[in-house]
């Protein structure tokens, strides 16, 4: 997949193109039903298939007080943006210049004039440009419009803020199916007090990036996607009473890892199922017997 940022140096050789917009966070069901529908259409026309997304969410220019926190690192959106199978992902960076962007201007200016836009793919809810004016009927009446309605989960709209509140919920069941995969946290292994180890239970500890949603405070039996391959992971969240913790974490026990260092490396959790609060323990070794409990019950649901 092609990535390109801005559109000052880009420079397509194509001659027509299919795009479809969005911020994609998460890359749910929903934007996949999107994707889809444009790889689908690029591949009959014979042209490249184009996501258009942005460097930021729009809400972090136009409210910033009400700006969600990202389901996906931007790393993460662009692999799932590939595996979708579009040919290039266009990023531009959204500022207040961009914002003010009319839609005519930015129909005549990016879409046709810089991607060779032919045919355009969005969702039922979809407005472009300043002050959301130019909506699917608008857009209609000067492009090739194709809508893609809402896709609906046991009767549930997957969307973007519903998988935010599941995650709050802790409703990974859910989740998983909203994403077509299990939510996983992608940060780097650092340093932490080493107390699992003392325990029999050594853990990583990941250092997150500070948009992304961490599930409430507990345990969880998940997955670990790590450079040597991935291994079931019991997870923990919160700030470590027994020890009396003063800053949230996150750490994980990684079954069956052969025990090289993490440190400094790039690791995914994955969460699964959440197996219960978090607890204060009245001594180490109260806590001891409960880790062991969480461990075969996340060998249970993950194995």
């Amino acid at each position: 997949m092609l990535i390109h940022i801005g559109l000052e140096l880009l420079e397509p050789e194509w001659s027509e193109s299919v795009v479809c917009i969005g911020t994609f966070d998460g890359v749910h069901l929903g934007h996949q039903a999107l994707l889809n529908q444009a790889v689908s259409m690029a591949k009959e026309r014979e042209c490249p298939s184009i996501a258009l997304t942005f460097d930021r969410h729009p809400a972090a220019v136009l409210a910033p007080d009400r700006k969600p926190q990202s389901i996906s690192t931007f790393d993460q959106d662009l692999r799932y943006l590939k595996e979708s199978g579009v040919a290039a992902t266009i990023i531009l960076p959204f500022d207040l210049a961009l914002a003010n962007t009319t839609a005519q201007e930015f129909l005549d200016r990016i879409l046709v004039g810089r991607l060779k836009c032919k045919q355009l793919v969005v969702g039922h809810d979809f407005a472009l440009g300043k002050g959301r004016e130019g909506t699917i009927e608008w857009l209609s009446s000067r492009i090739a419009t194709h809508v893609v309605e809402p896709v609906l989960v046991e009767d549930t709209r997957v969307s973007s803020s519903a998988i935010r509140r599941a995650i709050a919920e802790a409703d990974f069941p859910s989740v998983t199916r909203w994403l077509s995969r299990p939510y996983a946290l992608h940060g780097v292994v650092v340093g932490g007090q080493k107390l699992g180890r003392t325990l029999g239970f050594p853990t990583i500890n990941l250092a997150k990036s500070a948009d992304q949603i961490v599930p409430p405070d507990g345990v969880y039996a998940g997955r670990a996607q790590t450079s040597r391959g991935e291994y079931v992971a019991a997870i923990s969240v919160g700030c470590r009473p027994v020890v009396e913790g003063q800053n949230r974490t996150v750490e994980a026990y990684l079954l069956d890892y052969p025990g090289d260092s993490l440190y400094g490396k790039s690791v995914e959790l994955e969460f699964w199922q959440k197996l219960r609060d978090e607890q204060n323990f009245p001594s180490l070794d109260d806590l001891k017997v409960q880790m062991a409990r969480d461990v075969e019950q996340t060998k249970q649901i993950v194995r």
